[in-house]
C-alpha cells in the first residue's frame, strides 16, 4: 500500500491529508461516526508532545490531577454563556444501569464546571492560593463535520485550570501559558505561530478574554493550535469559589483555563508534510533516525551487519529504528520511512563498510540534495548536528511560507481576493458586523489580534472607520 502514490497536495489537499494519516498508520476511523482510533505511531508522536508539555507545565509550578468524565447537567447551566456556547455539542447520558437517571450527566466537553465545584470545596483562605492544576484527558464534543485529529467527536488534550487571589495574577497566568504553548510550538514542533487575543465573537464561552496561537497550514488555511482563557470571576461566582483574604474578608477568586489537544498533531502534519508524506520535527518524531542495512546476499550481510550493530550502539541516545526486513527491497523501505516522515535515514552497504562511511538522507530535502556520505567515526555527533539542522530547516521553511502568504490589502475588494489563498493582516474597527461581513463574503474569520501590534492607527478594511488594532483574517480549519 505504501508504494501507491499519495494524491498531491495541489490536486486534493483534503484527500492528501486523510490518506496520509491512514497510510502512515497515525490514526484510523472508529466505528462511531466522527471518532478516531489513534494508532501506535500517532500515539508515540502525541506521547512525545505530552512529555514535553508536561515538563514545561511542572517547571511553571503546575501539578497534574484527574477529574470525572461525567458532569451533572445542572453544573453547565450555572454559567449562562458557557452552557449556551456548548449546548449544541453536548453528549448527554440519561440512562445508567438500566435505570433513567434522576439528573442527566454530560460527557465532559471541557471541565471548568466540575473543577469549579471542587475548587469551591478546597479553597477557603488566601493561603490555599494559587491553585495550579492540569489534567490530561479525553473530551467529547458532538461536531457535525469531522476530520482526523483536527476535529473529532472525542479527542485527547490537556486542560489547565488555575485559581488566583487577584485579577493581575490570573491575567499573568493566562499570558504565561500562551507563551508556553508558543515556545513549544516553535522550538519543539517547528511550527511558527502568532500569539494574539480573540475577538468577542471568537471568544471561549464564559471567558472574559481568550488568547490563541494561530498557525498557517500548507494550504494557507489557519489552525487555532492552542488557547488560553482569562475567565475573570465568572466561574468563581457561578460555583461560589471564595476565600478569606488577609483582612478576613470573603473574596471571589479569579480563574483561568488553557488547553492544547491532539489537533496539534494535525498542525504538524499540515505545516510540514509534502507530496511524499509526513515530515516530522526531530524533537518530537517517534523515530528520529531509521538505519537501513543494504546487502544482496549472506556474504554482504555478514560484512554490513556488524557495522550496523556498532552504529546502533553509538546512536543509542537517539530514537532509532533498524529496518532489517528481508521481505521488502531497500527502495520500498526508503519510500515507507519517507511516508512516515522520519527525519533522518542512514544507509550502510558493502561500499560504506570498505570506506568507513555511511549515507545520510534528510527527509526535509528529498533526493540527491539531501543526501551525504560521512565517516563512521563520531557518528553520534554527526547525527545530532544533522538533526539540529533539520529542526531549524523545517521551522525556517514554515516561516518563509507564512511570510509569502500574509498580505496587507489596501481595499475591501483586495481583502476578498487575498483571502482566497492567504491571510490578510488588516486594520479592524472591532465591530462584530464588519467581522460577520468578511465571513459571509469570504468564509474567512478573524484569527486573532496579535499581541505584538505595530502601533499607530488606520482605517477599518471593511467599513473605513478609525481602527487602532490590526487583526489576522483567514479561512480556517
Amino acid at each position: 500500500m505504501a508504494e501507491e502514490k499519495l494524491p498531491t497536495r495541489s490536486e486534493n489537499y483534503s484527500e492528501w491529508y486523510n490518506q496520509l494519516i491512514q497510510r502512515a498508520e497515525m490514526a484510523d476511523y472508529a466505528p462511531v461516526r466522527g471518532c478516531m482510533v489513534v494508532r501506535p505511531y500517532g500515539w508515540a508522536l502525541w506521547e512525545n508532545m505530552q512529555q514535553n508539555l508536561d515538563k514545561r507545565f511542572k517547571e511553571t509550578g503546575h501539578v497534574n490531577a484527574a477529574f470525572p468524565l461525567l458532569i451533572p447537567k445542572s453544573f453547565l447551566e450555572k454559567e449562562k454563556e458557557h452552557v449556551e456556547g456548548f449546548a449544541p455539542e453536548l453528549a448527554i447520558v440519561t440512562i445508567g444501569g438500566g435505570q433513567e437517571l434522576e439528573e442527566p450527566l454530560v460527557i465532559r466537553p471541557t471541565s471548568e464546571t466540575v473543577i469549579g465545584y471542587m475548587y469551591s470545596k478546597w479553597i477557603k483562605s488566601y493561603r490555599d492560593l494559587p491553585v495550579l492544576i492540569n489534567q490530561w484527558a479525553n473530551v467529547v464534543r458532538w461536531e457535525m463535520r469531522t476530520r482526523l485529529f483536527l476535529r473529532t467527536l472525542e479527542f485527547y488534550w490537556q486542560e489547565g485550570h488555575t485559581a488566583h487571589a487577584t485579577q493581575k495574577e490570573a491575567e499573568e497566568e493566562t499570558l504565561r501559558m500562551l507563551d508556553v504553548y508558543a515556545d513549544f510550538a516553535e522550538k519543539e514542533a517547528a511550527v511558527p505561530v502568532i500569539r494574539g487575543r480573540k475577538s468577542a465573537t471568537e471568544r471561549f464561552a464564559g471567558a472574559k478574554e481568550t488568547y490563541s496561537i494561530e498557525a498557517m497550514m500548507g494550504d494557507t488555511r489557519a489552525l487555532q493550535a492552542g488557547t488560553s482563557h482569562f475567565l475573570g470571576q465568572n466561574f468563581a461566582k457561578a460555583f461560589d469559589i471564595q476565600y478569606l483574604d488577609l483582612n478576613n474578608q470573603l473574596q471571589h477568586v479569579w480563574t483561568t483555563s488553557w488547553g492544547l489537544s491532539t489537533r496539534f498533531v494535525g498542525a504538524i502534519i499540515m505545516a510540514h508534510g509534502d507530496d511524499q508524506g509526513l515530515v516530522l520535527p526531530p524533537r518530537l518524531a517517534p523515530y528520529q533516525v531509521v538505519l537501513i542495512p543494504i546487502y544482496k546476499n549472506d556474504e554482504e550481510r555478514s560484512k554490513v551487519m556488524p557495522v550496523v550493530e556498532k552504529l546502533k550502539a553509538e546512536l543509542s541516545g537517539f530514537r532509532l529504528k533498524v529496518d532489517d526486513r528481508s521481505e521488502v527491497t531497500p527502495g520500498f523501505k526508503f519510500n515507507d520511512w519517507e511516508l512516515r516522515g522520519v527525519p533522518l535515514r542512514i544507509e550502510v552497504g558493502p561500499k560504506d563498510v570498505e570506506k568507513g562511511t555511511f549515507a545520510m538522507a534528510r527527509r526535509d530535502i528529498p533526493g540527491r540534495d539531501g543526501k551525504s556520505f560521512v565517516p563512521q567515526v563520531n557518528a553520534a555527533r554527526t547525527v545530532g548536528d544533522m538533526l539540529d539542522q533539520i529542526q531549524t530547516g523545517i521551522f525556517q521553511k514554515a516561516v518563509d511560507f507564512r511570510k509569502a502568504h500574509v498580505f496587507d490589502p489596501k481595499s475591501y475588494d483586495e481583502l476578498k481576493e487575498v483571502l482566497q489563498g492567504g491571510w490578510a493582516y488588516s486594520w479592524w474597527c472591532g465591530d462584530a458586523a464588519c467581522e460577520a461581513k468578511v465571513k459571509e463574503d469570504t468564509k474567512a474569520t478573524t484569527r486573532n489580534i496579535p499581541l505584538d501590534q505595530e502601533g499607530g492607527s488606520g482605517k477599518c478594511i471593511v467599513c473605513g472607520k478609525p481602527a487602532s488594532e490590526k487583526v489576522y483574517f483567514a479561512r480556517a480549519y
